[in-house]
């Protein structure tokens, strides 16, 4: 038992230490060192992937009674989002200058979002994974108001209501599932429900527990807040709350559809059914936007919709697509990110003010036309592979589902029209009166750039490795 423990909170305490660490240094360092916060982020998010590598998997590992567990699909996960959050903390240069002596309060807080971010996917009973979702939440909101502004503490705001909906949501469906089973723990709910007749309180209360975490998402109806959101959110933060949260999410929502939630027919057709409604009103509404933020932030709940879709027919073939789409999506994301992280907050975003920015930065602005090709779905980038993957999944899960599968390729192909609109304005040669943006970067900044958008490119090529390790992981959940 005791082995256990160790074996599945290893990493975790690393990261709880750090976290405290941050803390104690906020207090006693003068806020002239605030250089510093970050590299502590770093050796903190390092050490702790480097523990994740001597964590065994196989078989399951539980500790506390069975309320976290350990295994190769939680790994995995795990992994993700510390690699996310090591790019991100990369990309926090600039937000780290502004607020200057707040910086380890900052780092201490994004540690504790990712902190509560991998116990959200080792979560094995709803009271931890409502505590470590509330913890992730609660870490969020501080992120997204770090940047100085009324946009940034408006955004806060907005995902502080919607979360507080989405979390009574949530508490309800686990008070049915609590009052049917008469437990929380995951495991033990699956070996119930699989022994029993599946009642309509268990319908009800299974769309409830999935509905309160997929609004975290930007899912219909609760999508609204995220273009707010992202509107009035420093660069290097929505690298985060566009990855970190989503792996996070994503990794405990498919479990559940996986394990104790997979018997009831009415939560599949009810999640399909949201998943082409969010589909339908991102792509629509990214087409009318000229704000780049807005635009990334519709193809946020689009994408996130897409693999929400797959995720809800159960099986190991589209549980593998879905793992391989998130890993390849949040490298374009974070690539994403990452150039308009160098081309600052403080430019306008419109889609005109990138004008002829190829011209003058061209290693940087192919990168980033690179990630963006990725998120239309266009060969020769692991986006082209992603999708067409997905919708097979789709395909091969029934005749009944092609005509989710046919809105979903004409959406596919709507969107291509605002990643053009986001792509053209970068290789039109500008009047010679106007102005062209000169990017400056760092290191750090290039770095994350160019390895995401390189990634990006090789997994295209080459995705043959990875789509194995997704089944593998897909086949021993």
């Amino acid at each position: 038992m005791l082995n256990d423990i160790f074996n599945i909170l290893l990493p975790h305490v690393c990261l709880a230490g750090f976290i405290i660490l941050q803390l104690i240094l906020s207090m006693v360092l003068h806020p002239k060192f605030y250089r510093y916060a970050r590299l502590v982020s770093v050796l903190g998010i390092v050490s702790s992937i480097v523990l994740l590598s001597t964590v065994q998997t196989e078989p399951q590992y539980f500790a506390f009674k069975n309320s976290l567990m350990s295994d190769s699909y939680t790994l995995l996960f795990d992994f993700m989002i510390l690699l996310c959050g090591f790019f991100a903390i990369l990309l926090s240069r600039n937000l780290v200058r502004t607020i200057k002596g707040n910086a380890y309060t900052y780092n201490a807080i994004f540690l504790t979002a990712l902190f509560g971010a991998i116990n959200i996917v080792s979560a094995n009973d709803f009271l931890t994974l409502f505590v470590s979702v509330e913890l992730l939440s609660f870490a969020t909101y501080f992120l997204i108001a770090a940047a100085k502004g009324y946009y940034s503490k408006e955004a806060s705001f907005k995902y502080l209501l919607t979360s507080a909906v989405s979390t009574g949501v949530f508490l309800f469906g686990v008070s049915y599932m609590y009052g049917i089973t008469s437990s929380i723990n995951i495991s033990d709910i699956y070996e119930i429900i699989t022994n029993q007749e599946p009642s309509i309180m268990y319908s009800i209360s299974s769309i409830m527990i999935i509905f309160g975490l997929i609004s975290k998402l930007a899912v219909f109806p609760f999508a609204n807040w995220i273009i707010d959101v992202y509107k009035g959110t420093e660069t290097s933060v929505l690298a985060f709350l566009s990855t970190v949260p989503k792996l996070a999410l994503f990794g405990i929502v498919c479990r559940l559809l996986v394990f104790p939630l997979n018997n009831s027919l009415e939560l599949t057709f009810a999640v399909a059914f949201i998943s082409l409604i969010t589909a339908f009103w991102a792509n629509t509404y990214a087409i009318r936007e000229k704000n780049v933020k807005i635009i990334f932030a519709c193809s946020a709940s689009a994408n996130s919709s897409y693999a929400l879709l797959t995720a809800s027919l159960v099986s190991v073939y589209n549980l593998s697509a879905v793992i391989f789409y998130l890993i390849c999506y949040v490298l374009m994301n974070i690539a994403v990110f990452a150039f308009l992280n160098v081309y600052g907050d403080k430019n306008p975003m419109d889609t005109e003010s990138f004008k002829g920015l190829f011209f003058k930065n061209r290693t940087l602005t192919l990168a980033y036309a690179i990630s963006v090709i990725a998120l239309a779905g266009i060969p020769i980038t692991s986006g082209f592979i992603a999708k067409i993957y997905l919708f097979s999944a789709i395909a091969s899960s029934g005749l009944i589902l092609i005509p989710f599968l046919l809105a979903l390729l004409l959406l596919t192909v709507v969107a291509l029209y605002y990643y053009l609109k986001i792509l053209l304005p970068l290789f039109t040669k500008c009047d010679k009166n106007v102005k062209i943006i000169c990017l400056k970067s760092v290191f750090s900044q290039k770095f994350v750039l160019l390895f995401t958008a390189g990634a990006t490119v090789l997994l295209g090529i080459f995705p043959e490795v990875l789509i194995e390790l997704c089944r593998f992981i897909a086949y021993n959940i």
